[in-house]
């Protein structure tokens, strides 16, 4: 275990949203001189905010350090472009990324989740992230792809070093992402030869799978590249599994610090979609999103010239008093819930329906399998770095069959 790994494990995900509300107690939007950057933490700021991509751009390029390795991952990382680009790139994803998709995993997530939890029948102790939070989405995320299942501990590795946050500390300026990024380049250029070498062996032997389907995608005549499809098909890979393995264990430690939300749930399996909602409120697994102002703006009372960095901060949004009642109150029951956890407009997660999906199987198998299942000893839960993804590392749990 690294220092940092025993830094964050201190860092309880019961402590961060403390942290939030004396940020919102600062006003909807705050400059942040030690990391020169503009916090906006109502929910009605970060709402317009990332409604408005004309002038709050996901293109943070010029104001991030370059390095070769991304620039090819970002050519396809929808998630960092702007209209028009980005509405052609998400159109021809959309095609081969439906809903019916989606859907149609569902025995896939339940058979996998069944074969994780056979594997662990005989222990009454186990660590959950490896056991199910991790090894879940990744093998469905792979097979949906078309990429080898059985290659996720190599995928694991990548996830955690580009997500450790290893490199970074809890507040990381310009210079620590500079060092962060020169630290995880190798990582990224291995990633993206791997991928790149599975989207032309499918180019060449095209199947059933996503890959495929992105490669015949086509609107107005245009189809995707490679090199394009290299930043999304790692993006999903590696990015579209952490959100999940997040959620999985946010879930379990909040029901179980949570007095009465697990005897809840037991009594009526029919709450677990709002119960998801609301870990997804309550923790979103990425809090702050950033973006870049593309001409001078009053936002919040403040002037922000062009080319300012502004963290839309959603974990501040989600405990807004202003949209939220009893904002601080862990609520199964809450409706509606309008969480900004998966973004707002064109860039709402485009894996959202995946999460939720897998989530609400793998919650509910749990509760089916075992009678009880609890967590003998915060003391040992590891988290990861706040400043990167809020969710755990390492999940001790101890369960009781039925």
């Amino acid at each position: 275990m690294t220092d940092h790994q025993i830094r964050y494990s201190s860092v309880g995900l019961e402590d961060i949203p403390e942290r939030w509300r004396k940020l919102r107690e600062t006003g909807p939007v705050r400059y942040e001189e030690s990391q020169d950057v503009w916090q906006v933490l109502d929910h009605e700021s970060v709402s317009a905010v990332l409604a408005d991509p004309v002038t709050y751009s996901s293109d943070l390029s010029s104001l991030a350090p370059t390095q070769e390795d991304f620039e090819t991952f970002r050519q396809g990382n929808f998630v960092g472009m702007d209209p028009p680009q980005h509405r052609t790139l998400r159109t021809l994803v959309s095609q081969a990324f439906t809903p019916r998709v989606v859907q149609g995993l569902a025995p896939r997530i339940e058979a996998v989740c069944a074969q994780l939890l056979d594997a662990v029948a005989d222990h009454d102790r186990f660590d959950l992230v490896d056991a199910l939070a991790y090894p879940l989405p990744i093998i469905v995320i792979a097979e949906l792809l078309g990429v080898p299942a059985g290659e996720h501990l190599l995928f694991q590795e990548w996830a955690s070093v580009l997500f450790g946050g290893d490199q970074l500390g809890e507040a990381p300026d310009m210079a620590d992402l500079e060092r962060a990024l020169e630290a995880i380049a190798p990582t990224v250029r291995e990633m993206n030869g791997y991928v790149l070498q599975h989207i032309r062996n499918r180019r060449a032997d095209p199947g059933e799978d996503l890959t495929s389907r992105l490669i015949a995608a086509e609107v107005n005549g245009v189809r995707l590249t490679d090199e394009q499809m290299v930043g999304f098909v790692a993006l999903l890979l590696v990015a579209g599994h952490v959100t999940t393995t997040a959620l999985l264990g946010n879930a379990v430690v909040t029901f179980d610090r949570q007095p009465g939300v697990d005897a809840a749930l037991r009594a009526d399996p029919g709450l677990l979609p709002q119960a998801v909602e609301e870990v997804l409120r309550w923790l979103p697994p990425f809090p702050e999103l950033g973006r870049r102002t593309t001409r001078p703006v009053v936002l919040g009372g403040h002037e922000l010239p062009a080319d300012t960095l502004l963290m839309a901060h959603l974990g501040a949004a989600n405990r807004d008093p202003a949209r939220f009642e009893r904002p601080d109150v862990f609520d199964v029951r809450r409706h509606p819930n309008p969480h900004l956890t998966f973004g707002h407009g064109i860039h709402f997660c485009f894996g959202a329906p995946l999460a939720r999906l897998e989530a609400d199987i793998a919650l509910r198998m749990l509760q089916t399998r075992f009678r009880a299942l609890t967590i003998p000893s915060h003391e040992d839960v590891a988290y990861q770095n706040p400043a990167v993804i809020l969710g755990v590392r390492r999940l001790p749990v101890e369960v009781v069959r039925r």
